[in-house]
């Protein structure tokens, strides 16, 4: 059967898939930049996330701790902390000693909801403790509270961080035990966490009396660990570059550590050029 109409010349033909061509270029361009707009759109709401979760974070603790850059007399701080909070660990292993003054201080700020803390502690703990052991450093642990928001309201991360605390002011030879026992049992980010009965019973694994454990639950240092946190969002020793705070933070007496942390060796490596070339663990 004849086509209806008049056929199209080689020159028109070629023009109108020219034409469709275009037409299809443009429709690509469009849809591209539909995609482009919904991705940047994505992350403009994600960064306003991340900025909403910060300033929840910051205005979470009472309007008299907000901005603190130390902590104020009404708080009841450990007597085995410092002036930012840190509890310190030196060659005895007990909180609130210290390696002399010869041994390199390493500062580090954690959160036990933190899966990268988790990581942290996995991969450098045992090379902290060996250089502890060997009063070569001073650890000072910050158990800060940044991660509250993930743990389905039960406010997880300052429990945690104020049993820690409490154990290190009671129970000071059993502190460092503690703080390893919490990481091995480690809850998921997004859950309730453990609940103060279990954190209790952990105390006591660590060799904590039942008798002392059983005040964990009292949230002695809960304020403590409020305003410690505060006084790490605005202390510009332990800020990234882009003045973020965020766990795990390193301090190598008193220089940010920005190295590779899951790396094995990086951070006693580092510790170790503190030390003036000694003192790294060996691979």
């Amino acid at each position: 059967m004849a086509p209806n109409g008049p056929q199209l010349s080689k020159a028109e033909r070629r023009d109108a898939a020219r034409a469709q061509a275009l037409r299809l270029q443009e429709e690509q361009l469009r849809r591209e930049k539909r995609t482009r707009a919904i991705i940047i759109a994505s992350l403009v709401a994600g960064i306003a996330i991340v900025g909403v979760i910060v300033w929840a974070i910051l205005r979470s603790a009472a309007p008299d701790l907000q901005g603190i850059s130390e902590f104020p007399d009404e708080i009841e701080v450990p007597a085995v902390a410092d002036e930012k909070g840190g509890i310190s660990f030196g060659e005895s292993g007990e909180a609130g000693s210290d390696s002399g003054d010869d041994a390199v201080t390493v500062d580090v700020y954690l959160d036990y909801m933190c899966p990268n803390c988790g990581g942290f502690e996995q991969v450098n703990g045992p090379d902290l403790e060996e250089l502890r052991a060997a009063g070569d450093i001073t650890l000072a642990l910050h158990p800060v509270s940044i991660l509250d928001g993930t743990s389905q309201g039960s406010e997880f991360s300052t429990r945690a961080a104020q049993a820690f605390a409490y154990v290190a002011e009671n129970s000071p030879e059993h502190a460092l035990a503690f703080n390893t026992l919490m990481f091995e049992r480690q809850p998921s980010e997004g859950t309730s966490g453990l609940s103060d009965e279990e954190i209790r019973d952990i105390a006591v694994e660590a060799g904590v009396a039942e008798d002392v454990a059983d005040g964990i639950a009292e949230g002695q240092y809960k304020q403590f660990v409020q305003a410690l946190t505060q006084i790490a969002f605005g202390d510009p020793t332990v800020l990234s570059a882009e003045g973020r705070f965020g766990t795990p933070t390193v301090v190598i007496d008193g220089e940010r550590f920005d190295g590779n942390w899951s790396q094995p060796g990086a951070l006693s490596a580092a510790i170790g050029e503190a030390q003036g070339g000694e003192g790294a663990v060996s691979e």
